[in-house]
């Protein structure tokens, strides 16, 4: 059986799987303060600053809010095929993300429920599936 290899396993794992696919988890981080972003970074927290062991590696849930959605319908990069679809979530546990519309998904507006799977978006040489994450309308 082949596996599957994910596209940006910095910003993402497998979840469990449901019957869209398999889920994401998203891997964050958060402050002592409390404050929590995405994705996992060093450089200080947002909101007051702390670095170092002040901010520590956390998994987030791929289910949030839909803020807005945008459709790219030609792309500066030729080789990119185009229509896709932006949206940006608030994610449930805090973070805002920029992030893409899975490829038929049903048509979203602000306000909706969404979340995260993991899409198949192309093959390995070697016949591994690899997956990316992409937001969908939640069931």
């Amino acid at each position: 059986m082949l596996s599957n290899k994910l596209l940006k396993p910095g910003l993402y794992s497998v979840g469990s799987s449901d019957g869209a696919g398999p889920t994401a988890r998203l891997m964050g981080g958060r402050c002592r303060c409390g404050y929590v972003f995405f994705p996992m970074q060093t450089y200080g927290c947002e909101r007051c600053g702390s670095h170092g062991d002040a901010l520590t590696p956390c998994e987030l849930s791929a289910h949030g809010t839909l803020l807005a959605e945008a459709t790219v319908h030609l792309h500066a990069d030729k080789n990119r095929p185009a229509p896709f679809t932006i949206v940006k979530v608030a994610l449930d546990d805090g973070p805002v993300i920029r992030t893409l519309l899975a490829d038929g998904s049903a048509p979203v507006a602000p306000g909706q429920r969404v979340a995260g799977t993991l899409a198949a978006v192309g093959q390995t040489e070697s016949g591994e599936t690899v997956l990316d994450l992409r937001f969908s309308v939640a069931s």
